[in-house]
């Protein structure tokens, strides 16, 4: 595939919460990204087609990826040793994933990392920032004033099908994946992973949904890993992303509080700190 043939979004527009609802069903999935207290929600029935969202959020440039061959969520600062850069679909898969390349220097970056493996800036890493996948309804009840990616982004494309069903199957095998496999874990397993302090770790959604709730410690932080039953669908489903099967909603969050450390457990569709009976919701908020 040719270099920008999966455009990225490079003038992003926003609309509020109420302006997505003619258009963004409850329980879809969007890639829930706050920086400084602003929140924004990237719709998952665009992203699947434009893979790369180059933005702009609290004075940060961030990039906003999601690649689909791999259910990977991912949003990075763009800024590596004080310049700032903008960033494309290269056409280009290593692992199955998403290849991106910066258009200052035309370096290679792999999406799952955020490490440059090509060009002038290789073995540079782009700062990760904090996101997660959860469903609109979420977003919209823990963030009331928060701003939606809107549809219109230049171009014409089937916003809230699917160009990939039935990808989304556990059993089956990542696409043009020619690695060594690892027997631990199904191929296509989803796994809410965690790096700190140098560790990483990664808890499969068999785990996670069967336990819903997981206080742990990586790299020496205190963590708690929510997966709520209730909440977002899965975008690789259904030939429609309204129609396809719940995943549920996962979360996770240092557990200290105010110097106190919690111990959660789960409560229905919400979890509680054992000690001081205060219950939350997957995203931090509520479900």
């Amino acid at each position: 595939m040719r270099r920008d043939a999966i455009p990225s979004i490079d003038r992003p527009k926003f609309v509020t919460i109420r302006g997505a609802e003619g258009w963004l069903k409850k329980r879809e999935p969007v890639i829930s990204v706050v920086v400084d207290g602003q929140a924004r929600a990237y719709p998952l029935q665009i992203l699947t087609w434009h893979e790369i969202v180059n933005d702009e959020l609290a004075g940060v440039p961030l990039i906003v990826t999601f690649c689909p061959l791999c259910y990977s969520a991912l949003v990075f600062q763009r800024t590596i040793e004080g310049d700032v850069y903008d960033f494309g679909v290269s056409g280009m898969l290593r692992h199955s994933d998403l290849v991106m390349y910066d258009r200052q220097t035309h370096s290679l970056f792999q999406q799952l990392n955020g490490e440059a493996i090509v060009g002038t800036l290789t073995e540079r890493r782009l700062t990760p920032v904090a996101a997660q996948i959860i469903s609109f309804e979420q977003f919209a009840s823990a963030f009331p004033d928060g701003e939606i990616l809107s549809r219109e982004t230049g171009h014409s494309r089937e916003y809230g099908r699917n160009p990939y069903p039935g990808y989304d199957d556990i059993d089956d095998k990542p696409w043009l994946f020619k690695g060594e496999t690892d027997g631990r874990l199904r191929p296509m397993e989803k796994v809410v992973t965690v790096e700190l302090g140098g560790v990483a770790k990664a808890y499969p959604h068999s785990v996670s949904k069967r336990e819903k709730v997981i206080n742990d410690v990586v790299g020496g932080v205190d963590l708690v890993v929510f997966h709520a039953s209730k909440g977002a669908l899965s975008a690789l489903d259904k030939a429609s992303i309204s129609g396809s099967r719940n995943l549920g909603s996962t979360g996770v969050f240092r557990r200290e509080l105010e110097g106190r450390l919690l111990i959660f457990e789960a409560k229905g569709n919400r979890f509680r700190d054992l000690k001081t009976q205060v219950a939350v919701g997957c995203n931090g908020i509520g479900c």
